[in-house]
């Protein structure tokens, strides 16, 4: 072969390595980098990307790839020598780590798979379109540390005081700058002894002081009304909620229920689990 042909192979095999891969040629088995001769695919970046923050994977394309190889290259570098170092600590974290993963991935695919239109629409008419409606309550309150506080202004409130006044002047809750309303609730989303003395009132009534584990409240009841069941895409995202939790629970008591399980850990005292020394050994 003469000099010439020679060189122009030469420069063929340099522009054929320095060109740009085409998007139809990458795999998830494309080497992007060596370490050392340990590999660096495209599979790794893209598993990387996806376990990022959404502020992260919103960089622009080239920094974020740059930015993921130089992660990648420097993790690659410093495991290599890790790996060389192995303790009985750092196998057994990688274990744990790595069946964690795997469990997490499996009901990952199981709430995902829950969800469905139909069975968010069934979860729907069952809670609110075929239920009975249910009342909400609209009530004001003042919130003191004392019951003698609270008598106090159950007193003056019987005088004839202004109710809005006082929750602003000597109301040590949240509400009280805003005349101390709560606007409309249910009754069980408030801790029980509040909401008993909600319901046992007639509207514009206001109760004697009554005690619950965040003081003394002297409470007036507003209104009441029979809640309207909400719109479908408005509780959307809780009943999705609901349907991914419930598969997730059937399914981890499903193959927990399938699996072989021997406990072999009757009388091991508990605070064994403090001796990290064990795993020195």
């Amino acid at each position: 072969m003469s000099i010439g042909v020679k060189f122009l192979a030469a420069s063929a095999l340099a522009l054929a390595l320095s060109a740009p891969v085409r998007a139809a040629d990458l795999t998830a088995d494309t080497v992007v980098a060596n370490v050392n001769g340990q590999s660096i695919t495209l599979a790794h970046m893209i598993a990387l990307r996806d376990s990022l923050p959404a502020d992260y994977q919103a960089l622009p394309d080239d920094v974020l790839f740059n930015g993921i190889l130089d992660q990648l290259i420097q993790q690659t570098a410093l495991a290599q020598i890790g790996a060389e170092k192995m303790t009985r600590r750092d196998e057994a974290m990688l274990e744990v780590d790595r069946r964690a993963y795997l469990a997490s991935a499996v009901l990952d695919q199981t709430a995902d798979t829950a969800v469905t239109e139909e069975g968010v629409r069934a979860a729907y008419d069952a809670r609110f379109a075929k239920a009975e409606p249910t009342r909400e309550y609209n009530a004001s309150h003042i919130l003191v540390e004392t019951e003698e506080e609270a008598k106090a202004i159950k007193a003056e409130l019987d005088g004839g005081a202004d109710f809005a006044e006082i929750a602003r002047t000597k109301s040590t809750g949240p509400s009280g700058p805003n005349d101390g309303e709560l606007g409309w609730f249910p009754l069980e989303a408030m801790v029980k002894p509040f909401g008993d003395a909600v319901a046992a009132l007639k509207p514009a009534e206001i109760s004697v002081p009554v005690q619950s584990e965040f003081g003394w409240h002297i409470i007036r009841l507003n209104d009441t009304r029979l809640a309207e069941a909400p719109k479908l895409d408005d509780v959307r995202a809780e009943l999705e909620g609901d349907l991914r939790a419930k598969a997730v629970e059937a399914r981890l008591d499903e193959v927990v229920q399938a699996a072989k399980v021997e406990r072999r850990a009757e009388g091991i005292d508990p605070a064994v689990l403090k001796n990290a020394a064990l795993l020195d050994n």
